[in-house]
């Protein structure tokens, strides 16, 4: 069963960066497809960025220029850099991983994912 644990979460000011991880562990084939998501308190969570295995990446329009998602295969981790940080990105962060094609455009969709991390709370001030 694939396994994800996420890291790297905290607490910034306004502009700030932070820079989440997610560990890959107990996996037969390296995940085709990732993503990161996060849920603000009292709403439904949303998809934030998503990469296939050719390294094709999506934003959400909140983000973009932003946040930058990668993957390193070699060292199982998959990261995303969020810069100039807001205070409506405060939630919690969780990372997804599935198998199988999907187009690109669905990986900021939750439903397209089977597997989940149990997720990193990032919180920006004022």
């Amino acid at each position: 069963q694939l396994r994800l644990v996420e890291s790297g979460g905290g607490s910034v000011q306004a502009g700030g960066s932070l820079r989440l991880s997610c560990a890959i562990s107990q996996y037969t084939a390296t995940p085709s497809y990732m993503g990161w998501f996060r849920q603000a308190p009292g709403k439904e969570r949303e998809g934030v960025a998503g990469i296939n295995n050719a390294r094709s990446t999506i934003y959400a329009d909140s983000v973009k220029g932003r946040f930058t998602i990668s993957r390193d295969d070699a060292e199982e981790t998959l990261f995303l850099q969020m810069d100039d940080l807001k205070p409506e990105d405060t939630g919690t962060y969780y990372c997804a991983a599935r198998y199988g094609y999907r187009p690109l455009v669905r990986l900021l969709v939750s439903s397209e994912f089977e597997y989940w991390g149990q997720g990193a709370q990032v919180t920006v001030s004022s």
